[in-house]
């Protein structure tokens, strides 16, 4: 009998259609905005991947390096015969802990495909929900708190107007692009934002590409 290699299909790339507009708007509204976009050309976000795989993704690469998310997500990913919520329930638990996942992370995992399996969220009507009404559905799944909620809408959902305030990147990156490096309150970092809307995604974007470090969140590739 031939052995079958499983092939993995290469998911379709999506950008967001208001990024040229969003570019022009910051420019306008921001003087480190209108510093910083030049420097990084034509690169603009993109979304790539289901709803589920890329939350699951997220989920597996919680406190630990990049590194080693990407070695376990690449054991985890060939357990199941396609990556979707059934087929991760059928999955033994002691395979998925020899694939290097921690109990809590394999507990986090099943609730995440629980809550797709049972229609518990309202995936096909996300799109014409607002950003809080997602990430409450979000937050209530094992696992997920508000920045991998936030994380999700910015990176999956393309949503524009996103301002991950929990995320250290951008704190930081306000900290030394607004402030010389002195420590930035949330509300320093809101009073900064408030030029960016509607369009604080891509702002936040911009932030944490101008650390010279792109974001481990982003969907991989």
């Amino acid at each position: 009998m031939v052995a079958l290699k499983k092939i993995a299909v290469e998911p379709t790339v999506f950008t967001p259609d208001y990024w040229a507009e969003a570019r022009k708007h910051l420019v306008k509204k921001d003087r480190v905005m209108k510093r910083l976009i030049p420097q990084f050309g034509d690169v603009c976000l993109e979304t790539r991947g289901d709803a589920f795989t890329t939350l699951a993704r997220s989920i597996v690469g919680q406190q630990i390096s990049v590194k080693a998310a990407q070695t376990v997500w690449g054991k985890f990913v060939l357990l199941p015969e396609q990556m979707a919520p059934m087929n991760v329930l059928k999955l033994k638990v002691d395979d998925m802990r020899a694939a290097g996942l921690s109990a809590r992370k394999v507990e986090y995992l099943v609730d995440l495909a629980l809550h797709f399996d049972a229609g518990k969220l309202h995936v096909q009507a996300w799109e014409e929900m607002d950003d809080e009404a997602i990430i409450a559905e979000l937050v209530a799944i094992r696992g997920i708190g508000r920045w991998t909620a936030e994380m999700f809408l910015i990176f999956h959902m393309m949503r524009p107007n996103v301002l991950p305030l929990d995320d250290v990147g951008l704190i930081n990156g306000i900290s030394q692009n607004y402030f010389s490096g002195d420590p930035v309150s949330r509300s320093d970092a809101r009073e900064v934002a408030a030029a960016w809307a509607p369009y604080c995604s891509v702002a936040t974007w911009y932030i944490w590409r101008s650390l010279a470090a792109v974001p481990a969140v982003n969907p991989p590739k």
